[in-house]
Parts: C-alpha cells; sequence; structure tokens
C-alpha cells in the first residue's frame, strides 16, 4: 500500500476518534476538560482537543492528494476511498455541531441532500463510463466548510470579540456553494439521467 493511501485510511481512522473526543462522557467519570477564557468567551478545552485532531486531518486529506499527484501513485482505492474520507470527517462534524446547537439544522440538511444527489449522479455517470471530476465550485464549498467547521469549534473566535459574526457568514456561504456547484454538478450529468426518460 503507497504512503497516500495510507494516510487516506489514517484520515478515516481519525474521524471516530475524533467524534469519541467530541462525545465523551467527561463529567461521568469525574474528568473536568475546562474551558480557556478568552475576553468574555469560554472556549471549551475539548473543542480545542477535537479542532488540533481535525486540522491534523485535513491537512493529511492535502497531503495524500499532493503526494499522489507528484509521484503518480493515483489508484483506484485512493480515488474510492479518498472522497469518502472527506465527507466522513466533515459530515461528522456537522452533525455534532448541529446536535450542539451551534450549526443550523438547515445548513446540515442542505449538505446532506448536496452530496446525497451528487454522489447519485455520479453513480448514474460512472455507469455509463464517464468520470466527473471535482470543479472549482466544489472545491470552493469544500474550503468553506472546512473553515466554519474551525470557526464554529472557535466559537467565532476572534472575530467574536469584536462583533462579527464571521462563522455564520462562512456557514451561509457554505450552503450557497453546496447549491451553486450542486447545480453544476446536475447540469453536466443531466444528459445521463434523462437519456431514457
Amino acid at each position: 500500500m503507497n504512503l497516500p493511501n495510507k494516510l487516506t485510511i489514517f484520515r478515516i481512522i481519525l474521524v471516530p476518534v475524533t467524534v469519541l473526543v467530541k462525545i465523551f462522557p467527561y463529567a461521568q467519570f469525574g474528568i473536568d476538560l475546562g474551558y480557556y477564557q478568552i475576553g468574555s468567551i469560554s472556549l471549551p478545552v475539548v473543542n480545542v482537543i477535537v479542532l488540533v485532531l481535525f486540522c491534523v486531518a485535513a491537512f493529511t486529506d492535502f497531503l495524500d492528494g499532493h503526494i499522489a499527484r507528484k509521484n503518480n501513485l493515483i489508484t483506484s482505492f485512493g480515488k474510492f476511498a479518498d472522497p469518502i474520507a472527506d465527507k466522513m470527517l466533515t459530515t461528522s462534524l456537522f452533525v455534532l455541531l448541529a446536535v450542539d446547537g451551534v450549526l443550523p439544522v438547515m445548513a446540515l440538511l442542505v449538505f446532506l441532500w448536496r452530496d446525497i444527489i451528487i454522489d447519485g449522479l455520479r453513480m448514474v455517470a460512472s455507469n455509463k463510463g464517464v468520470v466527473v471530476a471535482a470543479g472549482m465550485l466544489g472545491k470552493a464549498k469544500t474550503v468553506a466548510q472546512m473553515f466554519a467547521i474551525i470557526f464554529l469549534l472557535l466559537e467565532n473566535l476572534p472575530f467574536e470579540l469584536v462583533g462579527i459574526p464571521f462563522t455564520d457568514f462562512l456557514i451561509w456561504l457554505a450552503v450557497f456553494l453546496s447549491i451553486a456547484s450542486g447545480v453544476v454538478y446536475f447540469n453536466q450529468m443531466k444528459e445521463y439521467i434523462f437519456e431514457s426518460m
């Protein structure tokens, strides 16, 4: 197994670890991780730990793709596992943040609906022997989602200290890009969907 695929597997393993760190019932075991007090904001230490794990996972996403392209190590497994690892990571955190009440449920639903529809479209296209690569809007959506997760975990710091709702902007930017990139994908693949109607 080559290095990019090992990094992808490592990222997949990090997902349940990150989820467990976030949802672990610390109080039941007498563990108090505490808070970082920054101005008027109390930032939970658990959020910082989850943020570090998320950033490590996100970095492996960049690294495995870079190594695979640079050294011509692109494999069928990598094409299959890499997008699954990405969606596992972002979707898991979005669900946890929605449960915490810091991510609007409507935003979570848009992200989920978009991914389900696009995955269905890709399967149809794949059956026709067509591979649809991620476009610029899709990549921008992923970047916006990752930064939204970072600032949700940071509770909008440092912008919260000056009253700027930067995280809200990132969330709704990611929602807009999800819809826009979904429309682009749909337009690229609609001929394969409607050809037998």
